[in-house]
């Protein structure tokens, strides 16, 4: 056989070495060259490979990844760098997965893809590897964004949620509090406004993009609204309080309160705003506060933070995003995947990583750390922001639906449909893509 010219040549060998006696000596030496491979093989690493993007990259290698691996030799974790937009880190994953060829074990999810991915099938489940008590460290609407269908397939790891950020030296020039309704956001602005203490009262992100949806459910929440309930599929975008909301962001423009150009913003042109000391109010994400406070801002030390306002006798809602992890279903590797989520979990973990990036936690006591309030004093009232927080839908059919909307209430903000028309077609396209997927889904 074509294997037996290499056994005698290594026969041969031993010989001469004064090795071979027998052919059971020849094969203990053969088995055990073998079980050496299977050692070295063993004593490899396993690497986990983990996208994210580039921005996040290089504060996760110097911080928690670094100590992780010098804690677990045999593993190694390799970030791939994906752009800086999100939803085009969601299209690399969703690629990878439809091709079946996903090279990704750690799986660095947006709160708002949890249901899509988990409804795929993509996700190891992993209720069964921690117990509701280990989960109450943690923020319930963190939590619950990890879950779909009742069952847990990301562990949160860095929370976010929309705030509405105050100039604080501004309310006390004019002897106001900061504003708790929609009106009195309204009047102080114009109070402000008309005594040249600045340009515009309130800027928020008005683009059609999924930053629009994040500002809007807030404010639709705050009027008692809301947009599609996950246990009924039931859509309430055409009810008065979804109307209210739009009323509100359409007078914030009329009245100019908020720049005629809002309609075209993102996250950045309002930051800029703000921080060059033109306007009173913006709505926005946790990353704002750094950089607000810059020595060379012009507004450092002069800023403040709360839940957004809401219309008398109902309640604030802050828009929750965030990131967690989850474990590819394909990974060859699921136990190693696990014990890195545990560790970059971790209470210790999460601590020296917010310390050295100012991240905000998703363990709740981390807020009020006494180091880290040293070092971040907002992250007390930033915890009250987490508490208001609001889910957008977790349905499978998140981005479909979210794309309605944005459309509809984009035709609706910039007149170029009424509110009334532009949210009965925005809810009744929603009705039918729903209805449609819950009819595959039973067949």
């Amino acid at each position: 056989m074509f294997y037996h010219q290499p056994l005698n040549r290594l026969k041969k060998f031993l010989r001469r070495l004064g090795f071979w006696r027998s052919t059971g000596m020849f094969i203990a030496i053969f088995l055990s060259l073998i079980l050496v491979n299977k050692i070295v093989v063993a004593q490899q690493p396993v690497t986990l490979n983990l996208l994210m993007t580039a921005p996040d990259a290089q504060p996760w290698r110097e911080g928690m990844i670094a100590e992780f691996e010098r804690k677990n030799p045999g593993i190694r974790i390799n970030i791939i760098e994906g752009p800086n937009a999100t939803n085009l880190i969601e299209d690399l994953y969703t690629s990878a997965f439809i091709l079946g060829e996903s090279p990704y074990d750690l799986i660095n999810m947006d709160v708002i893809w949890t249901s899509k991915f988990a409804a795929a099938g993509w996700l190891l489940d992993l209720t069964d590897k921690v117990t509701p008590q280990q989960l109450e460290a943690f923020s319930p609407k963190d939590v619950e964004g990890g879950t779909y269908e009742g069952r847990l397939y990301r562990i949160p790891l860095r929370s976010d949620v929309g705030m509405l950020y105050y100039r604080e030296d501004l309310l006390k020039q004019a002897g106001l509090k900061p504003p708790e309704t929609f009106e009195q956001l309204m009047n102080f602005s114009k109070v402000l406004q008309r005594s040249d203490r600045a340009k515009w009262g309130y800027v928020w992100q008005g683009r059609q993009y999924e930053g629009l949806v994040a500002m809007f459910v807030e404010v639709l929440q705050g009027y008692g609204g809301f947009w599609v309930n996950p246990e009924t599929f039931e859509v309430g975008l055409d009810r008065p309080e979804s109307l209210k909301a739009i009323a509100f962001l359409r007078d914030t423009i009329k009245a100019g309160v908020s720049p005629p150009g809002v309609t075209t913003y993102q996250e950045e042109e309002t930051r800029r705003i703000f921080q060059s000391g033109q306007a009173v109010f913006l709505r926005s994400w946790p990353y704002v506060w750094p950089l607000a406070n810059q020595k060379t801002s012009q507004i450092n030390g002069k800023i403040g933070i709360k839940p957004m306002v809401h219309a008398p006798g109902e309640n604030s809602a802050a828009c929750l995003g965030g990131w967690g992890l989850g474990i590819a279903k394909s990974t060859k590797h699921p136990k190693e995947a696990w014990k890195a989520i545990e560790y970059f979990s971790s209470r210790e973990a999460q601590r020296e990583f917010i310390l050295k990036s100012g991240y905000v936690p998703s363990r709740r006591e981390l807020f009020t750390d006494p180091e880290i309030v040293a070092k971040y004093p907002h992250f007390p009232e930033l915890l009250k922001v987490v508490d208001n927080a609001v889910l957008r839908p977790p349905i499978a059919q998140y981005a479909q639906t979210s794309d309605i909307l944005q459309r509809y209430l984009s035709s609706a903000l910039t007149g170029r449909m009424s509110p009334e028309d532009a949210m009965q077609a925005a809810a009744n396209e929603t009705r039918r893509l729903l209805k449609a997927s819950q009819q595959k889904k039973a067949a």
